[in-house]
């Protein structure tokens, strides 16, 4: 898609399965981009692997540093920002009532206040070049809830209704925010759940697979390409129809 020939990209959270295939399906399109994480190793790999990246390791539950991050990435990228993809978040399990108050806000911290600043500081550079796209990745459980996972699942439902709030916002100012809701994805995290609860759970979606990293670069890739611009303020399900939104 040469939509994405030379747009400014960041990237979070690009350390991770996801992250990773969505740093490579934008390389391959021609983006320039900024990948953060919090393993050093894993970004110097992607810098390694592919042309036209950058990489700043930054841990987003430094609130106070954001401001400063999204200025940093920006300089590195050339001085103009053009998409945001807010991949990075944690999960903290545990049923409700056992479920401390630092399980609880640690992930609301993180997944959903995090986000937020991360988009708001990230408008504002967007607002200098009259245009921008941010794509916020939230989860089927958002939508569903699961058990054990009170904190996970409001953190994004969080983020889809904010995401909405600040695409109604900053529409006329050619801003679209738009969120990716994975349902269950093949990474390293769910190659550890128990063989039994995973047939489960492929038993509860309709394509009777689980989804593959490169199906949410996709939506990312599609997102953030010129071919969105009408697409503001809407949740994207990429789930095998597990949650029909």
């Amino acid at each position: 898609m040469s939509s994405l020939k030379d747009k400014n990209i960041i990237v979070t959270g690009a350390s991770g399965g996801i992250g990773n295939s969505i740093v490579e399906k934008l390389n391959q399109n021609g983006a320039n981009i900024l990948a953060t994480g919090t393993r050093i190793e894993k970004l110097e790999e992607l810098k390694e692997k592919f042309n036209n990246i950058k990489t700043l390791k930054f841990d987003i539950s430094q609130h106070d540093k954001i401001e400063e991050f999204i200025e940093n990435a920006t300089k590195e990228l050339g001085g103009s920002l053009d998409c945001i993809v807010n991949n990075a978040g944690i999960t903290k399990d545990n049923l409700t009532i056992r479920m401390s108050l630092e399980e609880w806000s640690k992930v609301i911290n993180i997944n959903l206040t995090s986000t937020f600043l991360m988009c708001k500081y990230s408008i504002k550079k967007m607002l200098k070049n009259k245009s921008g796209k941010i794509i916020n990745i939230t989860s089927v459980v958002g939508h569903t809830g699961n058990v054990g996972q009170a904190n996970y699942t409001a953190s994004k439902a969080g983020i889809v209704a904010m995401s909405k709030s600040l695409a109604i916002e900053y529409a006329k100012k050619n801003i679209n925010v738009n969120c990716i809701s994975p349902g269950f994805i093949s990474t390293a995290m769910t190659d550890q759940i128990d063989e039994k609860f995973k047939e489960t759970i492929i038993a509860k979606i309709p394509s009777n697979r689980l989804g593959k990293p490169e199906d949410i670069a996709n939506a990312v890739n599609f997102l953030s390409s010129d071919q969105s611009d009408y697409i503001n303020g809407e949740t994207l399900h990429v789930n095998g129809g597990m949650y029909l939104g």
